[in-house]
Order: C-alpha cells, then sequence, then structure tokens
C-alpha cells in the first residue's frame, strides 16, 4: 500500500519531537527516562517498563503477520534485513550497536515508521519503553 505524500509532515513531525525529546536525550537511558515520564503522564498506575513485555512484543506477530522481529531477527544483537527490500539493517540493540538510541530524531523517526508498520499506529510510551529496556538487555 502507497502512503500518501505531505509535504510538511517531516517537518511537523521535527517540530513536534523538538518538544518533546529534549536534544539531551543521547544515551539509552536518557529514551528510558523521557518515555517513563511520558508513560506516568499517560497512565497514574504505571509500574516501570518489563523486560519480558517488551520481547514478547518485539517477536510476537502483529499487523500483516509482521512484527520488529520480521526485519530485526529473533535476537537483535546481530544484522537483520528489512522484510520487503531486503536491505541490511545494523543491530538494533544498543549493547552491540553503540550508535543505536543516541539521536532523538531517529529514535523517534524510526519508532513511529516501525510502529506504523508493524501496529498500524503510534506505539505509547509503555510500549517503546519495553521495548527498549528489553533491547539493552541484550548481548552478543
Amino acid at each position: 500500500m502507497k502512503r500518501p505524500f505531505y509535504p510538511f509532515s517531516g517537518a511537523l513531525a521535527g517540530l513536534a519531537l523538538a518538544m518533546v525529546l529534549p536534544a539531551a536525550a543521547e544515551t539509552p537511558t536518557d529514551f528510558l527516562r523521557i518515555f517513563e515520564q511520558e508513560a506516568r503522564k499517560a497512565d497514574l498506575a504505571f509500574q516501570g517498563f518489563s523486560v519480558e513485555r517488551g520481547r514478547q512484543s518485539f517477536q510476537q506477530p502483529h499487523r500483516n503477520d509482521w512484527s520488529c522481529a520480521s526485519c530485526h531477527t529473533d535476537h537483535p544483537a546481530g544484522s537483520g534485513k528489512h522484510a520487503k527490500t531486503a536491505k541490511v539493517i545494523a543491530s538494533l540493540a544498543p549493547t552491540t550497536n553503540p550508535d543505536r538510541f543516541t539521536n532523538a530524531a531517529k529514535v523517534e523517526k524510526w519508532f513511529r515508521r516501525n510502529c506504523n508498520d508493524v501496529l498500524g499506529r503510534t506505539c505509547t510510551a509503555q510500549e517503546k519503553g519495553d521495548a527498549l529496556t528489553w533491547l539493552t538487555t541484550i548481548r552478543k
């Protein structure tokens, strides 16, 4: 399915991102703090992130039988491959790829795009935090 083209959508997303993710977010821990603040605002009963929920959501097929693991593999310490384009994707785990989760614009862009592809909607702060919590535990 072809996505509609909105000429200013990238600029608007960047502006929204600048208001949500401070420039100081440069490590996975920084992003986890931000996701925690967002999750607490969305749900007063927020109890923290879960490694197991993150793993399950990452590996479980969702919309169109896609999962995060469809491209990033069940064990994202190594490279993956895009399910449609076959483009190689560098390791997603920050423990094996120190460039991951170090740039606010990229983090927001890829969560927005991938959540939409896999879930058909935006991920919640809880879902982002669970996924990142799990990804930070992955070792080679």
